[in-house]
Protein backbone atom coordinates (compact mmCIF):
# COMPACT_ATOMS: atom_id res chain seq x y z
CA UNK A 1 0.00 0.00 0.00
CA UNK A 2 1.09 3.11 -0.75
CA UNK A 3 1.31 6.11 1.57
CA UNK A 4 -2.51 5.98 2.66
CA UNK A 5 -1.79 7.50 5.84
CA UNK A 6 -1.09 11.60 4.63
CA UNK A 7 -1.76 14.59 7.33
CA UNK A 8 -4.36 16.62 6.31
CA UNK A 9 -5.20 20.40 7.75
CA UNK A 10 -8.78 21.35 7.42
CA UNK A 11 -9.34 24.90 7.21
CA UNK A 12 -12.57 26.78 7.66
CA UNK A 13 -13.66 30.36 6.74
CA UNK A 14 -17.23 31.47 7.00
CA UNK A 15 -18.74 34.42 6.80
CA UNK A 16 -22.12 34.77 9.18
CA UNK A 17 -24.62 37.18 9.64
CA UNK A 18 -24.55 39.31 13.44
CA UNK A 19 -26.95 41.72 12.55
CA UNK A 20 -29.85 39.99 14.98
CA UNK A 21 -29.72 38.23 18.54
CA UNK A 22 -30.65 35.01 16.40
CA UNK A 23 -27.93 35.82 14.36
CA UNK A 24 -25.08 36.01 17.00
CA UNK A 25 -26.62 33.07 18.54
CA UNK A 26 -26.62 30.89 15.68
CA UNK A 27 -22.69 32.05 14.89
CA UNK A 28 -21.37 31.87 18.24
CA UNK A 29 -22.91 28.47 17.95
CA UNK A 30 -21.27 27.45 14.97
CA UNK A 31 -17.89 28.92 15.78
CA UNK A 32 -18.54 26.67 19.20
CA UNK A 33 -19.04 23.85 17.35
CA UNK A 34 -15.76 24.26 15.60
CA UNK A 35 -13.75 24.78 18.56
CA UNK A 36 -15.60 21.24 20.14
CA UNK A 37 -14.19 19.45 17.36
CA UNK A 38 -10.56 20.72 17.80
CA UNK A 39 -10.25 23.71 15.65
CA UNK A 40 -8.30 26.59 16.72
CA UNK A 41 -8.44 29.62 15.72
CA UNK A 42 -6.22 31.52 12.88
CA UNK A 43 -8.28 34.80 12.07
CA UNK A 44 -11.34 35.78 13.27
CA UNK A 45 -13.86 33.40 10.93
CA UNK A 46 -11.00 31.14 9.97
CA UNK A 47 -10.10 28.02 11.79
CA UNK A 48 -8.27 25.02 11.33
CA UNK A 49 -7.58 21.38 12.72
CA UNK A 50 -5.01 19.33 11.71
CA UNK A 51 -6.33 15.45 10.41
CA UNK A 52 -4.61 12.59 10.54
CA UNK A 53 -5.87 11.55 6.76
CA UNK A 54 -8.52 12.55 3.60
CA UNK A 55 -11.32 9.88 5.40
CA UNK A 56 -11.15 11.38 8.82
CA UNK A 57 -10.86 15.31 6.93
CA UNK A 58 -14.00 14.05 5.00
CA UNK A 59 -15.97 12.66 8.35
CA UNK A 60 -15.08 16.28 10.09
CA UNK A 61 -16.33 18.61 6.89
CA UNK A 62 -19.28 16.40 6.70
CA UNK A 63 -19.77 16.95 10.03
CA UNK A 64 -19.11 20.81 10.14
CA UNK A 65 -21.45 21.20 7.19
CA UNK A 66 -24.42 19.67 9.20
CA UNK A 67 -24.19 22.39 11.41
CA UNK A 68 -23.76 25.45 8.90
CA UNK A 69 -26.78 28.32 9.71
CA UNK A 70 -29.16 28.90 7.08
CA UNK A 71 -27.70 32.28 6.55
CA UNK A 72 -24.02 33.04 5.91
CA UNK A 73 -20.86 31.58 3.54
CA UNK A 74 -19.15 28.55 5.12
CA UNK A 75 -15.97 27.60 3.09
CA UNK A 76 -13.73 24.25 4.01
CA UNK A 77 -10.30 23.90 2.45
CA UNK A 78 -8.79 20.17 2.72
CA UNK A 79 -4.90 20.94 2.25
CA UNK A 80 -2.12 18.54 2.88
CA UNK A 81 0.58 18.75 5.08
CA UNK A 82 3.19 19.53 2.42
CA UNK A 83 0.88 22.38 1.19
CA UNK A 84 0.21 23.72 4.51
CA UNK A 85 4.04 23.73 4.81
CA UNK A 86 4.54 26.20 1.93
CA UNK A 87 2.07 28.97 4.29
CA UNK A 88 4.01 32.32 3.97
CA UNK A 89 3.15 33.44 6.99
CA UNK A 90 3.51 37.63 6.75
CA UNK A 91 3.27 39.72 10.11
CA UNK A 92 2.61 43.40 10.02
CA UNK A 93 2.28 45.68 13.20
CA UNK A 94 0.06 44.62 15.79
CA UNK A 95 -4.15 45.47 14.75
CA UNK A 96 -5.50 48.52 17.15
CA UNK A 97 -8.45 47.24 19.30
CA UNK A 98 -11.66 48.17 17.18
CA UNK A 99 -14.95 48.78 19.41
CA UNK A 100 -17.31 46.27 17.14
CA UNK A 101 -20.41 44.66 18.43
CA UNK A 102 -19.29 41.46 15.94
CA UNK A 103 -15.56 41.54 17.15
CA UNK A 104 -16.98 41.38 20.86
CA UNK A 105 -19.44 38.65 20.10
CA UNK A 106 -16.53 36.08 20.20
Amino acid sequence: MLNSYRIMWLITIFDLPTTTKQDKKNATKFRNHLLNNGFEMVQFSVYMKCCSGKEQAGSISNRISKEVPTYGNVKILQITDKQFSNIINLKGKKIPRINSTQLALF
